[in-house]
Order: C-alpha cells, then structure tokens, then sequence
C-alpha cells in the first residue's frame, strides 16, 4: 500500500478557513469544563479575537456551536455530537430548556436556575439571573449549590431513582460541608423527601448559609423515567415565604417543566442516554 499523501503531496489548496473552525471545535470539546469564551480560545488557538468571533458565528449558523446568553461563552450543540463526544446529557437540557427559562423569567419577572447533579453538588447550567431585575446575585452561571439545603436539590434528590439517591446521600455523609451532618440524619432527611414527593415540589426558606435572603421552589425535569436536571424560581425572602411564592409561581413553573419534557419526548432521538 503506498503511503498517503502529505500536506506538501496533495494537489489541492490547504483550506485555513476549515482548520480554523475545526481547531475551535475541538478546543471547545476538550475545554475541562465543557464550554469556552472567544479570549480563552484565542489564547488556546493562536487566532485573533476577531477571527475567533468570526468563525464561532459561523459555527453557531450551521448548528454546531451555541452561545450561552448568560456570559457569552461558547459549547458545543446537538449538531456536533457526530464528529465529537464533547457533547453531553446536560448541554442538550441546557439546550432545550434555554428558550423556556427566557419564557418564564418574562411572566415571573423572578429568575430561575437550570441545575444538574454534579457529584455531590447542583451546578447552575443556565440561568437567568443576569437579565432578572430582581436579582442581586447576577454571576450564578456554573455555581455549585448544597444538594440538601436548596430547592433545586431536593427536587432532585427526592424524585431520581433510589440507588442514585443512596450513592448521593454516601458522598454527602462524608463530606466536610454545611449539610453533610443533615446527611447524616437520615430520618430526618427521608422525612424532607418524602414531604417533597407528596407535595410534588420541593422548596428552601433560606437554609443555605451562602443565600440567607432567598427562597426557592423547584421541580425536576424528568425523561423516560430518570431526572435530568431541576429549575427553580428564586425570590426575595423579605418579599415572601416559600409557601407564598409556590402559590402564585408553581403553576408557571410546572407548565415551563411540561414545555420541556415534551420537547424532550418529541426528539428522544437525541437526547444521549448513560
């Protein structure tokens, strides 16, 4: 077999235009975290900013690139899921459930969270704290909240499957943390979940240390049987309790949640399972 041609062999021209995008491709695929901004893949690629933008809106055009509203970074979409495994479960929810949040944030005017299990924490996914005028903590994009003291949670806690549960409650039991003696209640926590379920949501009145003056409700975003994630609605505690806020805003919420497990249902082709 005769060896294959080399750059310098081949006939036709080097396209710098398509090296270009696939070395932001794969920059973004292989980004620790999952997604990048224009500085860091400038920095990582050698590339101009300008040139950087140039062809991340290229990429965005064509599918394969999103940019995250809440601080102009940049992942990969649904597209992009053939040429890479940088593609996860949770950029698709974070996907579907973008346009949703935006929808709810309009009625509520409240912010909301999209939050996904990350080992013994929720990491904020989406959110649209940064375009909500009632919020005070506008950099919540990838923050780690306590799985047992917010609504976000618990929610999750309460509704996934109980051999996930169990494998939590274990990280949680051995942690250093603020909740990791609550964890270790373990009347006290099947108590608080099993309150969630039959109320069919899951709130805080402020238990999280970090977020004294803030209450919560929650629900989880559930497909084919196992949750995915969980949004909640966040509100002022001197403006109202959590019984207050889920009486007036559950509603919305469930229907957010309803909007987002259809959609899920309706392309259960893409939606990567574990």
């Amino acid at each position: 077999m005769p060896p294959l041609p080399t750059a310098q062999d081949t006939p036709y021209r080097h396209v710098q235009g398509l090296s270009r995008g696939l070395a932001i491709l794969q920059e973004i695929s292989s980004a620790p975290q999952g997604w990048a901004t224009i500085a860091e893949l400038s920095q990582r690629t050698g590339l101009h900013r300008t040139t950087v933008r140039r062809m991340l809106e290229t990429l965005q055009t064509e599918g394969y690139v999103r940019r995250s509203a809440s601080d102009d970074s940049y992942r990969l979409n649904e597209k992009v899921r053939r040429l890479s495994d940088g593609f996860t479960d949770d950029e698709w929810i974070s996907e579907v459930a973008n346009p949703v949040l935006g929808e709810l944030l309009q009625k509520l005017v409240w912010p909301s969270d999209l939050c996904t299990l990350d080992g013994d924490s929720m990491l904020v996914r989406e959110t649209t704290h940064r375009f909500s005028p009632l919020s005070f903590h506008r950099a919540m994009i990838r923050q780690r909240m306590p799985v047992l003291l917010t609504a976000a949670g618990r929610a999750y806690l309460a509704f996934c499957s109980a051999e996930e549960r169990k494998q939590v409650l274990g990280l949680l039991v051995s942690g250093q943390d603020e909740q990791a003696a609550l964890a270790q209640n373990q009347v006290l926590v099947e108590r608080m979940l099993a309150k969630v379920r039959a109320q069919g949501y899951a709130t805080n009145d402020g238990e999280w240390s970090a977020q004294l003056k803030t209450v919560a409700i929650a629900l989880p975003i559930v497909h084919q049987g196992r949750v995915l994630g969980t949004i909640n609605v966040v509100v002022l505690k001197k403006a109202m309790n959590a019984a207050e806020a889920a009486r007036r805003y559950l509603p919305d919420l469930q229907a957010a949640v309803a909007k987002i497990e259809l959609a899920l249902q309706t392309n259960a082709a893409l939606v990567p399972g574990r």
